[in-house]
């Protein structure tokens, strides 16, 4: 069984293929600031990716990560008002890893280096506008559905 993800920047949504046949599509978000692969750029990084990494397996629904570590934390809106301004990676990480040297990776294109996940985001956050700091932002309940269903080195091909 061969997975594969693509993510249209333009349409904000991303879809699941398994041996070539499309099994799923979800709204998600993308970058505030758009395309672009450059480092502290916050965009979303185009080309060939994989999943080198799935962090969260099990953890509950809305546990907060910082730096890919459980903080203890449950997301809820008090502590949303409490820190207003944390960018909030919540229940599953599914780190991403340029597959294009020059583009995507190695040097200051490193999108690993830049730490560009598929992750949870709180349920107000609204879905189909680009609204997060690179990463690929989901649904809690769909970034569980996705991170069960597909294995490590997943590829993800970003498309603007």
């Amino acid at each position: 069984m061969i997975w594969h993800i693509d993510v249209s920047v333009a349409n904000q949504t991303l879809s699941l293929f398994k041996n070539g046949i499309e099994v799923k599509s979800w709204r998600i978000a993308t970058a505030t600031n758009g395309v672009g692969e450059q480092s502290g750029s916050e965009c979303t990084p185009r080309g060939k990716h994989y999943i080198r990494a799935k962090i969260g397996h099990n953890a509950a629904t809305n546990t907060v990560f910082v730096g890919r570590r459980a903080t203890g934390e449950t997301h809820h809106p008090k502590l949303r008002e409490q820190y207003p301004d944390r960018d909030w990676i919540l229940t599953r990480i599914m780190w991403l890893c340029g597959l294009e040297p020059g583009k995507n990776r190695l040097g200051k294109v490193d999108t690993m280096q830049r730490y560009v996940y598929i992750h949870g985001c709180p349920d107000d956050d609204v879905m189909g506008i680009p609204s997060s700091h690179g990463c690929v932002k989901m649904r809690n309940q769909d970034v569980i559905e996705l991170f069960d269903l597909i294995p490590a080195g997943t590829t993800v091909n970003i498309i603007e």
